[in-house]
Parts: C-alpha cells; sequence; structure tokens
C-alpha cells in the first residue's frame, strides 16, 4: 500500500497543553485505524541548527511564518485517500496546516 509524508506545520509557538493533547489523540485514533507507520515530533525552532557549505548558524534553515513542527507516515489506498486522512490532523484547526507527499523511497534502521 502506498505510503505518504504528512508534513505538520505550526505557526511558531509551542502549543498549548491542550493543543499537544488534540494531536496525540489524532495520533492514537490513527493507529487504532492502522493509518499511522510512523511519527515524529520536533523540538521547538529555538533548538534548531541549520547546516550550510559555509558552517552552521541557530535557527531553523529558512524564517518563514510556519514551520515544520512533525512528521506522520500514514499508509493510504491514493492519494485522495491521504489527504481525507491529513484533513483531520488538529494542526488544520489550529491556524497551521499540513502538506501530503508520497513516498517514493524510504529507509528506517533495523
Amino acid at each position: 500500500m502506498p505510503q505518504f509524508a504528512i508534513i505538520i506545520y505550526a505557526d511558531g509557538h509551542e502549543g498549548t497543553p491542550e493543543e499537544l493533547a488534540e494531536h496525540d489523540r489524532h495520533s492514537e485514533d490513527l493507529i487504532r485505524e492502522g493509518a499511522l507507520t510512523g511519527a515524529f515530533a520536533l523540538a521547538a525552532k529555538s533548538a534548531a541548527k541549520a547546516v550550510r557549505q559555509d558552517g552552521v548558524t541557530d535557527g531553523p534553515f529558512t524564517e518563514t511564518k510556519e514551520l515544520i513542527a512533525g512528521i506522520g507516515i500514514v499508509e493510504a489506498d491514493d492519494l485522495d485517500a491521504a489527504l481525507a486522512i491529513a484533513r483531520r490532523n488538529p494542526a488544520t484547526w489550529q491556524g497551521a496546516g499540513v502538506e501530503v507527499r508520497e513516498v517514493i523511497g524510504s529507509y528506517i534502521r533495523p
């Protein structure tokens, strides 16, 4: 079955405990449904380091309004099914959003 990355964006604020709990419930729902195969929450942008040819700098690679907050990998029949899953992500009503891309290659250390 095809896999899709759901890239979760945030508006830069840390998220309240209630907002984070919504994300936890959403992940639990996807696990129960058998759709979620992996998920990764990322630390705040203040902990990010950007690596370029000329060195390492503090902060995210680019300064934009929205930053990547996490990545989930879901199995879905097709892009439309993946988009239906993505629409249920709390980021879509918490002021940010998600991006969906098909996974065309992967490696996970055994």
